[in-house]
Parts: C-alpha cells; structure tokens; sequence
C-alpha cells in the first residue's frame, strides 16, 4: 500500500520494541522526552515509598467534623482522658483538599482508632479506654457529610475492619503518617502535590502520600511544568478533563536524580519556603527553572510545555 504524500512528507518513524508505554509524540514533544530520559530515573527505582491514604470502611463514623470533635471532647470525664482523646483523633486529608504547594483543611478529623502493628508489639486500640469515642461510635447521630450516622450497627456490618468493628483495618505503614511526607490527590486536572511538614496529617484514601529520598525535591520536580506535560503523555485520564495520579503511573515518571550542589541550592530554598521567607510563587518560579537548567531544555522546549 501506497502512503499519501502527506505522510511521506509530514510521518515520523517509531520503534516499539520494549513493553515501555507508548505515546505518539511530535518532533519537540520527542526532543524534550529524550532529554528527560537521558538524565532521568523512573521513580520506582528511586529509594521512595507510595502508598494511599487510610481507609475506615465507613466515613460517616470514622470521619468527623471540628464541632463533633469538640462535643466529643467535652464528654470526656477527666483531664487525662481528654488529652489522650483529643491525641487519638488525627486530622485528615482528603484529595480535594490539596492544592499544589499546599491544601485546604476541610476541618476534618479521623478518629484513629488504629488495629496496632503486631511485628512492632503496638496494640489495637481498646475502645473502652475512650468512653467518649464510644458512645459517638455506639449511637451516632449527624455526621460531617449531613448523613444521619446510625452507630454500633453499621460499623459492625463494613468489610474493613480491625480486631473489632470499632478498630480501622490494618495498615503496614500507620507510622508513616506521623512523618513528614508529599501528598496529593488521586484525580486532578493538574499537578498538586503538597508537603506535610510535620507529620501533622493522615492522608484519606482518595489521596496518596510519598516518603524517602530527596522528598523535598521530588516536590518540586513532580510539581514542575516539566513532569505535569510528561504525565499528560504517560497518565491515565479519566474521559472528563482530568488525569488519575495513581501510585502506579506515578513509579512510571521519570525524574531527574539532582547533584549533591543541586540539591543543596534546593534545600537552602526549600527551608525558606517552609519558614515563610520565600512565597509559594516565587518557589515554583525556582523550582520550573531547576528542573529547565537540570534538562537543558531550549527556550523553544520551556516555551511548548509552557503554554499547555
């Protein structure tokens, strides 16, 4: 079969010879791919850990807003018994509430009534050692979605569950939320990625968190014009305008491992802007140019990926 002139003139020439995805680039499109991956490692062979965020089997119960929280507190007996009350209920972050750089708390809260880590001889949480926890998971009433909870009942008929109906199901990684880590959500029409600085939150299970090396500047990078046009080439979409982040096309991103001078000019910058010395916007403008110079894209490549 004869191709058209127009193909002659206009095709380019593909190899598909490794079980690599895929994806029909332009002649800019491959010069700037070719250059990510000359210098690039995939992030699954980064020294990183990915996982979702924590799943209650049931929201309404688990998942409450700060004016339940305080009435929960309030029903406790004693001092002793509310400090370690108000240390039990974590706040929480769902996908929706994180934005690139940063989130919005929705005033949420988890009650973490966690089912312990054997290996590490941590134990279930005993819900009677929480009285008020319990009389809330017992009896129920409105929960933060403006559901009427129904209590002991319909925690006790969800799948994921613990030892008990009132602890969580078991999660491997529990302490991983108490450290410092990237968060972000699993469908967005744009990269955002947002750091945990202390250890404050528990991501919820429509988001997703990373810790290991170089989180600071893997930060930056994921955040980068660089690595959104390459996941719009490599992602998956959901068919309504926006991409899924999910942990497995995330380990498929490739990434540019930084020099030990690279990464120190990174963390003098990233320190200021985790002590407010340097803005959100002025951070990105570094971090796009980091990632430019780590490439050696031209001003013709930044200028393409720019204006998508």
């Amino acid at each position: 079969m004869f191709m058209s002139v127009f193909v002659q003139q206009n095709g380019d020439a593909y190899s598909f010879n490794n079980s690599t995805p895929w994806v029909i680039l332009s002649p800019i499109e491959q010069s700037i791919r070719r250059k990510i991956e000359a210098v690039g490692t995939p992030l699954k062979d980064w020294d990183i850990q990915i996982n979702y965020g924590i799943k209650t089997g049931y929201n309404d119960a688990f998942i409450i807003d700060t004016a339940k929280r305080n009435e929960i507190l309030s029903n406790c007996q004693t001092e002793e018994e509310r400090t370690r009350t108000a240390e039990l209920i974590r706040p929480i972050l769902r996908g929706r509430d994180v934005k690139r750089y940063g989130y919005d708390w929705a005033g949420l809260w988890l009650i973490n009534t966690h089912n312990g880590l054997k290996n590490k001889r941590i134990k279930p949480v005993d819900i009677n050692d929480y009285p008020a926890i319990k009389e809330w998971l017992d009896n129920g009433g409105v929960a933060y979605s403006g559901k009427i909870y129904n209590g002991f009942l319909q925690i006790k008929k969800r799948s994921d569950q613990g030892d008990t109906p009132y602890n969580l199901r078991n999660c491997a990684y529990m302490e991983d939320f108490s450290k410092p880590k990237i968060v972000w959500g699993e469908i967005s029409d744009k990269s955002k990625f947002a750091f945990d600085f202390l250890g404050e939150y528990i991501p919820e299970a429509t988001s997703f968190y990373m810790k290991g090396e170089c989180i600071e500047y893997l930060l930056s990078a994921l955040n980068s014009c660089v690595s959104e046009w390459l996941f719009s080439k490599v992602g998956t979409t959901t068919g309504v305008g926006t991409i899924r982040w999910k942990k497995y096309t995330i380990e498929q991103l490739i990434v540019a491992k930084p020099s030990a001078e690279q990464q120190n000019i990174h963390l003098a910058a990233f320190n200021d802007l985790k002590i407010g010395k340097m803005s959100i916007k002025d951070f990105e403008y570094f971090s796009n140019k980091l990632m430019y110079d780590i490439y050696k894209l031209t001003s013709d490549e930044i200028q393409y990926i720019e204006r998508l």
